[in-house]
């Protein structure tokens, strides 16, 4: 379930590049709004500088090991990965939106930083098995 995710975000990703670069959607549709493009631009910089450490070190927090030594492993794993994944797809889709390299750069970022947290067989037992 967790790698189907994790694949289908990327999947997601690129379906979304290959629709704008093929011109099936229309690219720059909103790039003339440029007050509005400086909220989002600067709202998704600080949601991509904060929420990728975050993501990576989530299973750190005492709260986070305590609820997977209670057996909640998948639903720490699913969120961690929900918070990278729905980032890269929204800066993907607002890149081709408003055609602002910013974007398109948080998410080649976001999309190394899913490196990171492949959800394999071994880090699955690592993070089940995490010590203080």
């Amino acid at each position: 379930m967790i790698k189907t995710i994790y694949w289908l975000s990327i999947v997601v990703s690129l379906l979304t590049v290959v629709l704008f670069e093929t011109a099936t959607l229309m690219p720059g549709v909103l790039a003339d709004d440029v007050e509005i493009q400086f909220v989002v631009v600067s709202l998704l910089e600080l949601l991509t500088v904060c929420i990728i450490p975050l993501a990576v070190r989530m299973f750190r927090f005492k709260m986070v090991r305590d609820d997977i030594k209670a057996g909640h492993y998948i639903r720490w794993a699913f969120v961690r990965l929900l918070m990278l994944a729905l980032l890269l797809i929204a800066n993907t889709l607002l890149y081709y939106i408003y055609m602002n390299v910013a974007f398109g750069y948080m998410a080649v970022i976001l999309l190394i930083s899913m490196i990171f947290i492949y959800p394999s067989g071994a880090r699955v037992k690592r993070e089940t098995s995490i010590e203080e």
